[in-house]
C-alpha cells in the first residue's frame, strides 16, 4: 500500500511538473511497433484478426512483467519490487497531466482552441466516450482512462495489472486501433470495458461519499450503473450531475463552460484523494499491527 500512495504522488508530480520528460518516458512507440509486427506477421484469416487476437497482443509483455514482478519480490528487503512498482505505474499513468489538459480548455481564447484542447481528452480511436457537446463528462472519462482505471488495477494485481489496463487501453483507442483489423479491435474493446467497469463503480461510489448522495446515486441509476452491461458510461451521467448540483449550491446553475470545468476536476480530485485516504488508513493499520 506505502509502494502505492508513493508511486502515485511520483506520476503526479512528475506528470505536472515535467510533462515532456513524463511524455518520453511514457512512449508506446515499442508496442505500437509490436502490434504493426503481429499485424503482418498474421495475414488473412488468423486469431490474430479476431476478438481473441488482443490476448497475442497483452500476453508475452505481461508475461514479462508477472516474472519480474515475483523475482524481485522478496529481493533485499523489496526495495527493488517497490522501485519496478513505482516506476511501472509512472509509465502506465496519463500519458498526458489531466490538470493541464483541463487548463488548456479553461484559458483557451476561443471557441476553435476550445475545441481543440477538448479533442486532447478523447484518445485518437475511443468509442462510446463522452462526446464534444459533453464536456463535463469527458472530464471523469479521462480521469478513469488516466488515472483511476491504472490506480485499480495496479492495486489488485500490482504492476502487471497497471501495464495489462494501459496496454488494453492502447490497443482499443489509440492510435493502433485506427489500422488494425476490426476483429482485433472489437475484442481489445471488449477487454477495456470488462477492466472499466468496477474502476467506475468504484468512482462513482467515491464520489458518492465525497459529493450530494442523493444526486450521485440517482444519476447512477439513470445512467444505467445499476445494470451489469460492462458499458461505463454511467460515469459520465453522474460527473454532469454532480457538477451541475455544485453549481447550484454555489448560486451559478448558468456558469460557464471554464466554471463547470473546474468544478468536475475538483471533483475528480476528491475522488482521488478518497482513495488516496483509504489506502493511507491501510499503510498505517499495517505499521501499527
Amino acid at each position: 500500500m506505502f509502494s502505492t500512495l508513493f508511486a502515485v504522488v511520483i506520476a503526479l508530480a512528475i506528470g505536472h511538473g515535467a510533462p515532456a520528460f513524463a511524455a518520453a518516458m511514457r512512449d508506446d512507440g515499442w508496442y505500437q511497433a509490436w502490434l504493426r509486427w503481429l499485424d503482418g506477421r498474421f495475414p488473412g484469416d488468423s486469431f490474430w484478426r479476431g476478438p481473441g487476437g488482443v490476448l497475442l497482443a497483452l500476453l508475452p509483455p505481461l508475461l514479462v512483467v508477472a516474472l519480474l514482478q515475483l523475482l524481485l519480490r522478496d529481493v533485499v528487503f523489496g526495495l527493488p519490487s517497490l522501485l519496478f512498482g513505482v516506476a511501472l505505474l509512472f509509465y502506465a499513468w496519463g500519458p498526458r497531466d489531466l490538470d493541464r489538459d483541463v487548463d488548456v480548455i479553461i484559458d483557451a481564447p476561443d471557441p476553435t482552441a476550445r475545441s481543440a484542447a477538448l479533442a486532447l481528452l478523447r484518445p485518437p480511436a475511443a468509442a462510446g466516450a463522452a462526446d464534444a457537446g459533453d464536456p463535463v463528462g469527458r472530464v471523469f472519462s479521462a480521469a478513469l482512462r488516466r488515472w483511476f482505471g491504472v490506480l485499480f488495477w495496479f492495486l489488485l494485481l500490482g504492476p502487471a495489472g497497471a501495464l495489462l489496463y494501459r496496454l488494453a487501453a492502447i490497443a482499443a483507442e489509440g492510435e493502433p486501433a485506427l489500422y488494425l483489423p476490426a476483429g482485433f479491435v472489437d475484442g481489445a474493446r471488449r477487454l477495456l470495458a470488462l477492466l472499466d467497469w468496477p474502476a467506475a463503480q468504484l468512482m462513482a461510489l467515491s464520489l458518492a461519499l465525497v459529493g450530494n448522495f442523493d444526486v450521485v446515486v440517482g444519476a447512477w441509476k439513470a445512467g444505467g450503473g445499476a445494470r451489469f452491461t460492462l458499458d461505463a458510461g454511467f460515469l459520465a451521467a453522474v460527473g454532469r450531475a454532480s457538477v451541475r448540483h455544485e453549481l447550484e449550491e454555489d448560486g451559478m446553475q448558468d456558469a460557464a463552460l471554464p466554471q463547470a470545468l473546474r468544478d468536475a476536476m475538483s471533483l475528480v480530485w476528491r475522488i482521488l484523494l478518497a482513495w488516496l485516504a483509504l489506502l493511507a488508513l491501510f499503510v498505517v493499520a499495517g505499521w501499527v499491527n
